[in-house]
């Protein structure tokens, strides 16, 4: 058997027309005709999908699903109705339900639905499950990896001194998370931290940024300011992308690493700040340094120690425990309800190359989960996403490659059965039978 299928629907050609046909593709297939039987039956009997008019005549289709969401009903629940309107479908999404297809039914369009509803069961359609009662604090470090292993080990040896830190690493490892680890995890924990990032701030006002400024010491400055350095007390500065420093502030920053001592921009006076600086870089500063783009008796200033934090292609098999502590922040933040994730779209970000790195990953993540038409995150809501980012996952057969182009095409014509067929080289039967055959399903709104 495919699945037990419930049919709630007051109109006995249609049930007998629907039954007939969904008993005949292997379905079982029960049929209720009113509110009251599609409450009892879908409580007793837990069908794995069920098909829900709007209009009954003893209630109102949406309160069925509304009372049979709120009783923990675990169906996936497909609504149809004659009277379809933008706030009957609102409503409906809004409720639970996973596809609304308006009358008259286009079989084919339902068995499509009820397809795409069944790969949507929990028990058997994810690769792992997102557990809402599992916390995680905010600005925690996810991996378990041997490479991350190793960075933990370093937060912990460098939390408890005051050494220069430099963190190496592609954009969007996580370098930030790593000095906020070293600095809240050290007896300075109620110091401050400040990061600034050397890139985005042009070199005079970098300067003032860092060390603060005197009234009048250029032209805008009206009153004297303190920098960084000064406000941080015993605490952390972070300097995101050092590499970006001018050649000019590099010796003045060279000076407070080696005696602890600045003056502000248009100052006289000797200031002291006990300060921890922790830089970052997604750039090897060595190799700036031999391109003589960078001072070699500040780059040894800087990496006092130095942690490497690896792209996330290094460490692929720290991808599902990420995609869980990203997908529980993304329903909390956003209200999504996403409960686990098809191991086949866990499969495509294992192959995926991912130059982003986590960053990359939440966003993708965060457009699956709005995208998603229930609380599992299916491959086809990630493959558009990966393709849209420009990159190719690796290692696949012959059939994965097909499955892929055919989404591809459909994406590019809107989905629309005659381009793609013309595009592809196939006939309309051929297109569906391969749909079929790879699981490929229509979004909701088509």
């Amino acid at each position: 058997m495919e699945g037990h299928i419930l049919i709630v629907d007051d109109e006995p050609a249609l049930l007998e027309t629907l039954e007939m046909y969904l008993s005949e593709r292997g379905y079982e297939v029960t049929c209720a005709r009113n509110a009251s039987e599609a409450i009892d039956l879908g409580l007793r009997t837990n069908p794995k999908v069920i098909i829900l008019d709007v209009r009954l005549p003893d209630g109102d289709g949406l309160e069925v699903l509304r009372e049979l969401k709120t009783r923990g009903c675990p169906s996936k629940v497909i609504v149809i109705t004659a009277f379809h309107d933008m706030e009957t479908t609102i409503r409906a999404i809004k409720l639970g339900a996973s596809e609304y297809i308006p009358k008259p039914i286009d079989v084919e369009e339902l068995e499509e639905a009820i397809r795409r509803a069944l790969r949507l069961q929990p028990e058997d359609a994810e690769a792992l499950r997102i557990d809402p009662n599992l916390c995680y604090e905010e600005g925690e470090i996810v991996g378990k990896s041997r490479p991350m292993k190793e960075i933990f080990k370093a937060i912990g040896k460098l939390s408890g001194n005051r050494v220069t830190v430099l963190i190496e690493g592609e954009t969007g490892t996580g370098k930030e998370l790593i000095a906020r680890a070293i600095h809240y995890h050290s007896p300075f924990k109620d110091e401050p931290f400040l990061a600034i990032n050397c890139s985005a701030i042009v070199g005079t006002l970098l300067e003032s940024e860092l060390f603060g400024h005197e009234r009048g010491a250029f032209t805008g400055a009206i009153s004297t300011k303190k920098g960084k350095f000064e406000l941080a007390g015993r605490g952390t500065i972070f300097l995101d992308e050092v590499s970006e420093i001018p050649m000019e502030l590099q010796a003045k920053l060279l000076r407070f690493l080696q005696e602890k001592e600045f003056q502000r921009v248009g100052g006289e006076r000797t200031l002291r700040s006990e300060a921890r600086v922790i830089a970052a870089s997604n750039r090897p500063l060595r190799k700036l340094v031999d391109e003589g783009r960078f001072r070699e008796d500040l780059y040894y200033r800087l990496s006092v120690a130095t942690i490497r934090v690896p792209p996330l292609r290094e460490r692929t098999s720290d991808i599902p425990l990420l995609v869980k502590h990203l997908l529980q922040r993304i329903n909390n933040q956003l209200g999504t309800e996403i409960k686990g994730i098809q191991e086949r779209a866990l499969q495509r970000m294992m192959d995926y190359p991912w130059p982003g790195n986590v960053r990359e990953l939440e966003n993708v993540l965060t457009k699956a989960a709005l995208a998603a038409h229930g609380d599992v995150i299916l491959e086809e809501d990630i493959v558009p996403l990966l393709e849209a980012e420009g990159g190719e996952p690796v290692a696949m057969s012959l059939q994965e490659v097909e499955r892929a182009h055919i989404l591809k095409v459909l994406h590019y014509t809107n989905w629309h059965y005659g381009k793609t067929c013309e595009i592809l080289g196939i006939s309309r039967p051929t297109l569906r039978q391969k749909m079929r055959r790879y699981g490929i399903t229509p979004p909701l709104s088509k």
